[in-house]
């Protein structure tokens, strides 16, 4: 949900592992701010950090807090920063801010704070962001706090189940168990849905469509096997610009060596443009075993799409 987050104070430093102060506005380049030690081609080049948890700590170590003493480029209130997710987005009409990563490693007793309180919370509490348009910023102003939507699609392929002769029930399955999935890792996902019959013209339609509207992930279920009717593998293989193959071959693997039949399966993986595509097979327990697989992953794909590196 997006959230209205109020600038309280703007800090800068000219050097790394010292204390940032206040001044009257900073300059948002494409490197990070002008003037701060921490700018640079890179992730990292802002921080962030809540008053909330400014003032939390206070009540707990007893004493108040600065604007920059904890090494903050930007202090916000309205929401705590750590509540966000990298991918996420911080803008107002001039700049924006793409979130790049929550905490860092505690400086230990390199960090004053921690030497004098025997804690710190910017570790655990603050966040970095890497700058997406250029302007300027002053307390007082406001930003956008606007979480990342998963956008995916989910085309069922089945001449009978299109036809109405039955219901499709793995397409359906396949969003109800990206939606706890997603609910588990505070995501939220927009699903397109489409059922179709196995005809390679409705696929590739179908597919290039998701693919121009910049979805972030697009699904299959069915004709992966070797039926006469069985394309969905052979389709995707020309569209997607890059395979990744040890994802469907651990998967076959693993459930192969009890149920021999999912051998069977051609299944593929692959990237086109920025849009990573899975073909699953059509029944309910193999798209469940494949998405046991897969979802563990999905975050780190994204975000390894979008230059993110958060190992």
């Amino acid at each position: 949900m997006e959230k209205s987050l109020k600038i309280k104070s703007v800090n800068i430093s000219s050097g790394k592992g010292t204390i940032k102060l206040p001044v009257e506005k900073i300059e948002l380049t494409n490197h990070g701010i002008a003037g701060d030690a921490h700018s640079g081609e890179w992730h990292r080049q802002i921080s962030l950090l809540s008053e909330e948890s400014v003032m939390e700590f206070s009540a707990i170590t007893g004493r108040e807090y600065a604007y920059g003493e904890f090494a903050e480029n930007i202090t916000l209130s309205g929401m705590k920063m750590n509540e966000c997710r990298p991918g996420d987005i911080l803008e107002n009409s001039e700049v924006k801010l793409l979130v790049t990563q929550i905490g860092k490693k505690c400086h230990g007793t390199g960090c004053s704070i921690y030497t004098e309180t025997g804690a710190c919370i910017m570790p655990k509490e603050g966040i970095f962001a890497k700058v997406l348009r250029e302007g300027v910023l002053k307390a007082g102003e406001s930003l956008t706090y606007k979480p990342k939507v998963w956008n995916i699609g989910v085309i069922t392929l089945s001449n009978r189940a299109s036809a109405g002769i039955y219901e499709d029930r793995s397409g359906p399955h396949i969003i109800a168990t990206l939606e706890k999935f997603a609910a588990g890792i505070n995501r939220s996902i927009n699903f397109s849905y489409h059922l179709i019959p196995d005809s390679e013209e409705n696929l590739k339609a179908t597919v290039n469509e998701l693919l121009n509207k910049k979805f972030d992930i697009v699904f299959t279920t069915g004709g992966t096997g070797i039926g006469p009717q069985d394309i969905t593998p052979d389709v995707i293989k020309g569209i997607i610009e890059k395979e990744i193959p040890g994802i469907m071959e651990f998967i076959r693997v693993k459930y192969g060596a009890h149920k021999p039949n999912a051998l069977l399966s051609r299944g593929v993986a692959g990237i086109a443009g920025d849009t990573f595509v899975f073909t699953l097979p059509g029944s309910l327990a193999a798209v469940s075993e494949y998405l046991a697989e897969i979802s563990p992953m999905l975050e780190h794909l994204i975000y390894m799409r979008m230059g993110l590196d958060t190992h």
